[in-house]
């Protein structure tokens, strides 16, 4: 059994955040599953009950600043008071990825609205009550491009560095409170997202969701607030 309550994962639908909504409710813990695609959440809502699990779909964008208090707020409602949250849901930006020069205020805001602004929305609106409570853990799924310089991945690079301190500053703010935050970089894993940004990659080079939902969630009660960790790091010390 696992040590969570509940969990809420975004970007639930496909990748590593169904991954890890699959491990979670194995291991008996009720999760709410946030994705923009109502078909492709509710399949997976629909795998997990089938399976025996507690498991709720909520459609949400979390770019959308209107959307935040209403997930959280069903979620609550849900399954009670959020004990995980995993802040999986990311953009890329155009692809093919562009260059900055060719980059408009839009396009940038919007990377920064989904994989920034809308992890902060959602933790604002939780942080609190774990604190009153004493325990809460926050997950920022982060990326080898927020400490590294690549071509075409600008604004997600520049989301992902702000998202690794963000996790960092929870941490200094809440860690003596028990609010554990943490930034994972999971490596490159076989996703629709690493296709849409290099479509010529090796699917076989890449590492299974699944794969890293396990490692991940295997450390993760083991992990220090504030830690930066990288799942290829995780996996060597096993």
């Amino acid at each position: 059994m696992s040590s969570y309550q509940n969990a809420l994962i975004t970007g639930a639908s496909r990748g590593l955040g169904r991954a890890l909504a699959r491990q979670l409710s194995r291991s008996g813990v009720p999760v709410v599953l946030v994705a923009r695609g109502e078909d492709a959440l509710q399949q997976v809502v629909d795998e997990l009950r089938a399976a025996g699990a507690e498991a709720h779909g909520l459609v949400g964008d979390v770019g959308q600043p209107a959307d935040a208090a209403r997930i959280i707020g069903a979620a609550t409602q849900l399954v009670g008071p959020l004990d995980l949250v995993v802040h999986n849901a990311s953009t890329l930006g155009p692809t093919p990825l562009p260059p900055l020069l060719d980059l408009s205020d839009a396009e940038f805001r919007h990377v920064l609205e989904v994989n920034l602004l809308g992890p902060f929305r959602l933790t604002r609106l939780v942080a609190g009550g774990m604190a009153l409570r004493g325990r809460g853990t926050l997950v920022h799924i982060s990326s080898d491009a927020a400490v590294e310089s690549y071509p075409g991945w600008g604004p997600y690079g520049a989301s992902k560095a702000a998202l690794d301190h963000l996790s960092r500053t929870w941490a200094a703010e809440l860690g003596d409170r028990g609010v554990t935050a943490v930034a994972v970089d999971p490596g490159e894993m076989d996703t629709a997202m690493h296709a849409a940004a290099i479509p010529d990659a090796d699917p076989t080079s890449l590492s299974r969701p699944a794969d890293v939902a396990a490692t991940l969630l295997h450390a993760l009660p083991h992990l220090d607030t504030g830690a930066r960790v990288r799942v290829a790091d995780l996996r060597r010390a096993a």
